[in-house]
């Protein structure tokens, strides 16, 4: 199994939401709305801070429902609006400071930094959605990462539902 877990492999998460890509790029892109859907199923996003420009920064704390928190951070590296957004992604503590995944209790090699691509393209009447972040270790831990991506997207449907209401 610890040989398993070094294979280096890719979060794909791909996503198409019944709402206008510049709908979409809005609730990824700006902090109010993002602190409505960021983080798994049960968890509340309570720190949303976005530097939305090449070479600047943002940090993200969610907090779990046991009221444990966790930080990521990563700085911008591409932005087109509402095409794409390709950043870097690491675990943080609360000031902003990369820090390893065993801090959290992540196993395996996961690298202190990762570069996660997202897109946003019209699609099925819609707006297609699609994460890739290669590099994770393989196993357990990527397993409930895509999990975790997943359930975060099911929030943001419903923000995108609610928006599109208005």
């Amino acid at each position: 199994m610890e040989e398993a877990e070094q294979i280096r492999s890719e979060i794909l998460v791909e996503r198409v939401f019944d709402a206008p890509r510049e709908l979409v790029w809005k609730a990824w892109t700006e902090p109010g709305c993002v602190k409505r859907w960021w983080g798994p199923k049960g968890f509340t996003a309570p720190v949303i801070e976005i530097d939305l420009r090449v070479g600047a920064r943002y940090l993200y704390g969610m907090r779990s429902p046991e009221g444990r928190d966790f930080w990521s951070t990563g700085v911008y590296r591409e932005i087109a609006p509402a095409e794409r957004i390709v950043a870097t992604d690491s675990f943080a503590d609360a000031e902003g400071n990369v820090v390893p995944a065993s801090d959290y209790g992540m196993t395996g090699d996961w690298p202190l930094e990762l570069v996660a691509t997202v897109t946003f393209e019209d699609g099925d009447g819609g707006t297609k959605l699609t994460i890739r972040e290669p590099g994770i270790p393989a196993g357990e831990m990527r397993d409930m990462a895509e999990a975790g991506w997943n359930e975060s997207l099911d929030k943001l449907a419903e923000l995108l539902k609610e928006l599109s209401r208005r």
